[in-house]
Formats: structure tokens, sequence, C-alpha cells
């Protein structure tokens, strides 16, 4: 079961589907569309970037575009996909926007457990969904968005309530996700702290000061992106550490081979022939 809605003015793209929407990545690949893969029924195999994920039953995982998934096996999940046009353009709070916490807001792959009251909830959720989709109305988009910011609201509830860690002073937890933001933006072009910091209007002081509770530095969060994009390219594409380095800003090649050993342990070379 699939189902697409379009809007042709804007070219806003949702999607709901299930195991057939995943069976189109039995080969890695990027998934191009924001993607929560929820295990309704059994638990859900994936690998995502690399690496090897169960998403238990009754656990949703929230992914971005830019990562790149591979489904090895399960059955009965839900997932529902959108693109820019369709969610991230609207005028969304920050912390449920597509700079939020379940996306590039921050530093791990975000996934939910439902109890069995939230089931119930996401269940009633779903199939809302599932009618208003065959609405052909003129405000079929709109009532389609107002569903699936409802979902990333609930969502990211769950994500804060079972990760008090992220739950930091105010200020310092809306820094947070404009950081992971600007570093996504730049992190092909900029690696050193003070480059971001200039962005925010911080000192790299008090930007790392601000970091302390999360347990990683600024320059730690840069070097994980960069690092994350050359393993990418080691292992779906056919170009050498050289050309990686390159590619992510580095005007010395090796600087990128040292950085990566100096993180993952092993060499880039290392990383490509073990995978």
């Amino acid at each position: 079961m699939q189902k697409t809605f379009i809007e042709f003015s804007t070219k806003a793209q949702f999607i709901i589907g299930g195991d057939a929407v995943l069976s189109a990545f039995k080969k890695s690949k990027p998934l191009e569309l924001y993607t929560f893969i929820w295990a309704r029924q059994s638990a859900i195999e994936i690998i995502v970037d690399g690496v090897p994920i169960t998403v238990q039953p009754q656990q949703i995982i929230s992914l971005t575009p830019i990562q790149y998934l591979e489904y090895v096996g399960g059955e009965g999940s839900v997932v529902y996909q959108f693109n820019r046009e369709f969610y991230c353009i609207k005028d969304h709070d920050k912390e449920v926007s597509c700079a939020g916490l379940l996306f590039f807001g921050n530093q791990s792959i975000p996934i939910v457990l439902l109890d069995e009251k939230e089931q119930s909830s996401f269940d009633i959720l779903h199939q809302i969904f599932l009618e208003e989709i065959e609405n052909k109305d003129p405000i079929q988009a709109e009532m389609l968005r107002m569903l699936m910011s409802r979902f990333i609201i609930k969502m990211t509830r769950l994500f804060k309530l079972n990760n008090p860690e992220l739950l930091v002073e105010k200020g310092s937890d809306h820094l947070l996700r404009r950081f992971n933001v600007l570093v996504e933006s730049h992190f092909k072009e900029a690696h050193n702290v003070s480059f971001y910091a200039e962005k925010l209007f911080k000192s790299p002081k008090t930007l790392s000061n601000s970091f302390a509770k999360l347990g990683k530095s600024p320059l730690q969060i840069i070097h994980a992106r960069v690092i994350l994009e050359a393993k990418r390219q080691l292992l779906y594409t056919d170009k050498s550490a050289k050309e990686i380095g390159y590619e992510i800003g580095f005007e010395d090649a090796s600087h990128l081979s040292r950085m990566f050993k100096k993180v993952t342990g092993v060499s880039p070379t290392e990383f490509k022939k073990s995978a």
C-alpha cells in the first residue's frame, strides 16, 4: 500500500507507505526525502550510513534526505516521506521545523518508543492520514501539512521526554540547533569553530561552554560531520580519499586522512577495504 500526494503548484510531495517503500532500498541509496519509519508490527532491520539499526516494535525512527538507507528486513512497517516543499517552507517553531530536534537539530539518529497510550494516539493519527490523502479537495494540502505538523510535535515531545539530557537551559538548546544547521550547510568549507562562532555572534569559548553539558565540543561535532560525509563517499562512490578530501574542503587531502584516523582509529583506505 502506497499513497502519494503531489501539489503541482509548489512541487510538494507526501507519501504514506509501508514495506513496499522500504523495498526500494534493498541496495543502499540516499533517501532524498524526510522519512519516518514506524515498526508497527515487527522489528525492522535497516542500515543507515553504514550503521546497522534495529527499529524495535512500536519504535519510530526519523531520517533526513541526505542519509543513505538500506532495508535489510522486517514487515508491517508504516513509512511517511515528504520533501522540503511539503513541510519545510511553512513557518514552524524551530524545535519542530526541518532544522529541529528530529532532523538536523541533534547529533544522534532520533528513535522514539511508543507506550500503549501513545500507540493508540498514533494509530488514530495514522487513520486520519489515510482518510485525508484520499480527499481530493482544495484544502487537502493544508490538512496533510497540519497532520504532519501534529505528528512531528508529538514525536518531538516523546524524543525530549526520553532524552532528558537534551533539556539543557533555554538558549543552549536553541544554540545547538542553530549550530548544527550551520554545520550542515558549511562543513565542506569551514572546519574551525571560529567560523561558526562568528556566524552565531558568539566567541569560540562561549560556544564551547554552551556545549559542555552535551559531552561533545563544537569541534568534535564539526569533525563528526566531516567524517560522516567521508564515510558516505568511501562506502557509496568510487572516489579516492584524495578526491573526497578536496571535495570536503581540504586544500591538502592528507589532512582528511589524519582527521579520519584520529576520529575512527583507521585510515580512509583501511575503512573502505573493511566495509
